[in-house]
């Protein structure tokens, strides 16, 4: 792949499973085109992990937030805490949102789903783009985040029907696509339907890679664009072009 300004918007790179190799992994992923990794998080000792990585790795991009499925009001507030403390050193919220494959009872529904009005109103408050995972919810996220006015948006793996996912093109969100797609009809529909305007890559390391139990890492974000650029019948040099203009939007800094 050419040299790019190539970012993998959402990568667990704080997961254990990287300690052993994490410089080998970043080295990979360099040489795969990769400029930067989104390090995202799932609670507090993510976060903290994912602000030292940053400092110690340049290519590596902090987010932080409170996986859906810890149903916590005062996880929340302390995470909410965390991200105002460290504002210059983040470029999302996330991951965050709603999870209707693990959470089923109405009740919980509700709390996680007031957790998520928290984050929406802090990514407004210091303009910080919104990182969202959405499994087996995305109608209903995209719902919860046009009527609280989320402006920075990215749909992580979204899972959902494309047509699900057409209002939130409509108010420029952005759809990110992991390696997965490479064996995922539900992937590849969405890929088909929705334009180049409002796709990203992610690989979500270490899982939701090209092949199933295998560790994923950021230097398969090469999957991701080399698929895209089948299904859309397009040079991979105009799928790299567009995710890095799309990023770019989105995020404000490469």
């Amino acid at each position: 792949m050419p040299d790019t300004q190539l970012v993998d918007v959402h990568a667990h790179i704080c997961d254990p499973v990287f300690d052993p190799d994490r410089d080998e992994v970043l080295a990979r992923a360099r040489r795969a085109g990769v400029a930067a990794i989104v390090a995202v998080g799932e609670n507090l000792a993510d976060a903290r992990k994912n602000v030292a990585l940053a400092r110690t790795y340049p290519m590596l991009k902090a987010a932080v937030g409170l996986y859906p499925t810890i149903l916590d009001l005062d996880q929340a507030d302390e995470m909410a805490a965390f991200i105002r403390m460290n504002r210059s050193g983040l470029v999302a919220i996330g991951e965050v949102g709603l999870d209707y494959w693990v959470v089923k009872e109405d009740s919980q529904k509700e709390l996680q789903r007031e957790i998520l009005k928290r984050f929406v109103e802090l990514s407004k408050a210091l303009d910080l783009p919104l990182n969202i995972h959405s499994r087996s919810a995305g109608r209903h996220a995209i719902a919860l985040l046009l009527e609280n006015s989320a402006a920075r948006v990215q749909m992580h793996a979204f899972d959902g029907k494309a047509g699900a996912a057409l209002p939130a093109v409509e108010a420029g969100y952005f759809f990110s696509i992991p390696p997965s797609v490479i064996r995922s009809r539900q992937k590849q529909k969405l890929v088909k339907r929705l334009p180049l305007a409002c796709l990203l890559v992610e690989t979500d390391s270490p899982v939701l890679g090209p092949i199933p139990a295998m560790r994923n890492e950021p230097a398969n974000l090469s999957v991701s664009i080399q698929t895209i650029a089948q299904i859309k019948n397009v040079p991979e040099e105009a799928v790299i072009e567009a995710v890095s203009e799309n990023t770019r939007r989105l995020y404000g800094l490469w």
